[in-house]
Parts: structure tokens; sequence; C-alpha cells
């Protein structure tokens, strides 16, 4: 028998809804398992009574049926057992049970406390919108690719894309360190030709290097964009880590606005039965490590993510999460120029849309092709401030 020992717990506690497949009894079964396999993963028979069996095992708080064939479940832990480690609270929320099947964390709520431990986003939407001097309407983002060609060519599209007024140009993501565009040549041109731009215009465009790399290259990568001139990064947790992303985030030797991207988590999401929502893990835990903006699949265009999970994660990158600032949903994957309409309509203006390849389609002159986006996104402007 494991001894009964006090523990120390401020008795305030980090919400999670699950959502469970089964009809009443396997789901209400599998709401109690998740209550000790996300925390003590010990046999409840063997713990005596007391703060381990009282306080750290997890709190059913309410369990609803929402069809015959699942449920919603509300658990409770104790703050204490994340730690006060981002790493450790999305263990809390989904570590072992990540493993099996017909369960999905759908969203977290924190207390302020706890809140208050993990700082969020460094700018966020407003801080964004300040830096880039644009205070109502949609901003423009584009990525540089393809994949192969050399750091001179990159700069070129770099310099036309700001030329022509995009506010945000990004590295994409598959561009890291390869030897035709090795990432320190790269980043220096590309700010470079960004900086130009600027000067020619008097915009304020910001080029996003992608610093996804393993363990302590990410913050080298980092620290030597922002000596480079880049305005911002780009980061993919699903590839770093998201203890990587708010490492990054906090860095105060960085200090720039970051981009989150989805690789490598669409398996997570992919799926209403298991893992996490899409809410929860584009939206709000991609605001809690710390992203300004969190680029995720667009409904319609080449990826499978439906109108309600776009949606969704808009609601996470806003939604109330105590001191944490709400941030840029960037939908983006097969976006183009003549849907621009239907995607204000459907995700409002505090949006970064995210195209690329399909301003390549539109004549032969990218900053023609950029100015049309931005008149789009500038006419949306005026119509918000009337």
């Amino acid at each position: 028998m494991v001894p009964s020992v006090p523990i120390p717990l401020s008795r305030k506690r980090i919400r999670v809804v699950y959502r469970i497949r089964g009809d009443e009894r396997v789901a209400l079964a599998t709401a109690r398992d998740i209550c000790v396999e996300q925390t003590v993963e010990f046999p409840l028979d063997h713990l005596p009574a007391g703060d381990i069996r009282d306080q750290i095992v997890g709190h059913l708080e309410e369990f609803q049926l929402v069809n015959e064939s699942h449920a919603r479940a509300t658990i409770s832990y104790p703050v204490e057992a994340t730690g006060g480690d981002l790493t450790q609270l999305l263990n809390l929320i989904d570590g072992n049970y990540s493993l099996k099947p017909g369960v999905r964390a759908e969203c977290v709520e924190l207390p302020e406390t706890l809140s208050e431990a993990f700082r969020g986003p460094r700018f966020g939407r407003d801080g964004l919108r300040s830096l880039l001097g644009v205070p109502s309407r949609p901003l423009l983002g584009s990525a540089l690719k393809p994949l192969g060609l050399p750091s001179t060519a990159l700069a070129d599209l770099a310099y036309r894309m700001a030329l022509g007024g995009i506010d945000l140009v990004k590295d994409d993501h598959g561009l890291a360190n390869q030897p035709f565009a090795s990432f320190d040549e790269r980043v220096h041109q590309c700010a470079d030709a960004v900086a130009r731009a600027n000067r020619e215009t008097g915009g304020r465009c910001i080029y996003l290097a992608n610093v996804t790399a393993s363990g302590d290259e990410v913050i080298r990568r980092a620290r030597l964009a922002k000596a480079a001139g880049a305005g911002g990064l780009l980061i993919a947790p699903g590839l770093a880590g998201f203890g990587t992303l708010e490492q990054l985030t906090r860095d105060d030797r960085v200090g720039l606005p970051v981009m989150s991207h989805p690789a490598f988590l669409g398996n997570l999401v992919g799926d209403a039965e298991s893992g996490v929502s899409p809410f929860l893990l584009l939206g709000q835990i991609a605001r809690l490590a710390g992203a300004d903006a969190s680029i995720f699949p667009g409904h319609g265009g080449r990826f499978a993510f439906s109108p309600d999970d776009c949606r969704s994660i808009v609601r996470g990158a806003i939604a109330p999460m105590g001191g944490i600032k709400p941030i840029f949903p960037v939908p983006a994957g097969g976006m183009t120029l003549p849907r621009l309409p239907e995607l204000l309509d459907f995700y409002g203006p505090d949006t970064i849309f995210l195209i690329g390849g399909d301003l390549f389609r539109h004549g032969p002159s990218l900053v023609d092709a950029c100015r049309a986006f931005r008149r789009f996104a500038e006419s949306a402007g005026d119509r918000i401030r009337r």
C-alpha cells in the first residue's frame, strides 16, 4: 500500500473537456479511467485516502450524453500537476490517452493563476497590428516557394511581394538549411530584399524566417535571423516541439513575432473520434506556447478541414484565456484571389490571409498580383472604418 502523505495544494484546478465515444456505460467508464490514467496511472484500490487519491487523481466534474454513441466529460486536474511547465500541461491534457481510441480532448480552461504562468504571445493580434501599422484591415501573407530555388531567386520573390504590398512574407515551411538555399545566406538576402522594398514604398512588410530545427539550433537560427534583419519567425511546433516554440517566444534576445505552422500536427486533429480538437491545438495551445499567429488549412482548399473546424480555430485564437492575448488565425493551403470576398465574410477582418501559389497564376507580374491582393484588403478596411 502506498503511504498517505499530505501534499501542499492550492485547490485550483485545470478543466479539460473530452468527447468520448461509447454508450452511457462505456463512456462513463472511460471518463473515470481518464481521471486515473492521465494522473497517477496506478490502481486506485492501492491508494490510501488522502491528498493523492482525493486531489491528484482527476475529478469527473460533469458528464452528459451528446447522442446515443457519444458523451462529453469535464475532468479537472490540480494545477500543481503541471509543475508550471507547458509540456507537462500537454501531457496532462492528452498524454497516455492519446494512445487510446475513441477520446478527443476538446478544450482546456485554466485558472487565472496558471494562465499568468504561461505568458502566451509576446505581441498577439493587437501587437502585430501595431508593428505593421495596420489598425483594422485583414493582414496579407505569402510564402517563398517552390523548394529548390536558390537564395537569390527567393530574395527576388520576397522583394516583389513586399513591393506589391504584402504585409508578411514568410519562408515556406520546407525551406530549412538545404545546400541550394542555406539558412544563413537565404535569411540575409531575403531580409535585405524586404528592407529594400520597404525603403522604396514606405511600407512595413516583415520577412519571417523559418527557424524549425532540432534542439538549440532553433535559438541560434532565430538570433541570427534577427541580426540579419528578419522581422519575424516561422516555426512548426509539431516538428520542433511546443516547448521549443515557448522558449523561442520568451527569449528576449530574439523578441520577434512568431507564426506557427501546423506541419506534422495533422494526425492529431484529423480524426473527430480521437486526438485533440482543432480549437484546442491550433487555437488554445498555439496561444499558450506563444505564437502570435497560427496557420491552419482553410476550408475549400487542398486540405480536408471543414468550415466548422475552421470556425473553431478562429474561436480558439480569440477565446478568453485569462491574460493570454488573442492571436491571428491564418487560413492557408489553396487560398485563391477570387475567393477573397467569401473568405472575408467567413473569417472576418482579424485574419491573416495567406496566399502562395495562386499569386503566380494572375498574369506575368507578381507585383501586380500582390497589389490586387492589397487593394482588396484596403477596400475591406475602408468598409470597416465606415
